[in-house]
């Protein structure tokens, strides 16, 4: 018998890398900032913060939320998507993860389907 017949054999050691490149945007936020009522920064330090840096890009949309004060959501969005529509799904899905103590960021991929029918 062999020497190599008589090892196990080497286990094999894979890893998965997953990179995700996307362009860099200042501020450094996403799409969406859902803001606690007890986050330690407030709508109106957010608004200064994005207006400094990238001023008429985002709107602050103040909340009555047993959770959350306000949403920061980026203008180009609602051009996609009325807010009426947006806000309740991330509002919805942010109550899931956060507390009112937390500055919750949220990255939205919107994808509009469309189907039309012509004469021919």
């Amino acid at each position: 018998m062999s020497q190599e017949t008589s090892r196990s054999p080497e286990p094999q050691r894979k890893a998965d890398i997953n990179i995700k490149l996307s362009e860099f945007e200042i501020p450094p936020m996403q799409d969406i900032l859902l803001v606690g009522k007890r986050a330690p920064i407030g709508p109106e330090a957010v608004r200064r913060m994005v207006d400094a840096v990238s001023p008429e890009q985002y709107e602050i949309v103040r909340l009555n939320h047993d959770v959350f004060e306000a949403v920061v959501v980026k203008k180009s969005l609602l051009r996609l998507l009325p807010k009426e529509k947006l806000l309740p799904v991330v509002v919805e899905e942010g109550t899931r993860i956060a507390d009112e103590g937390m500055v919750v960021k949220a990255q939205i991929n919107i994808t509009i389907h469309i189907s039309r029918t012509v004469d021919i």
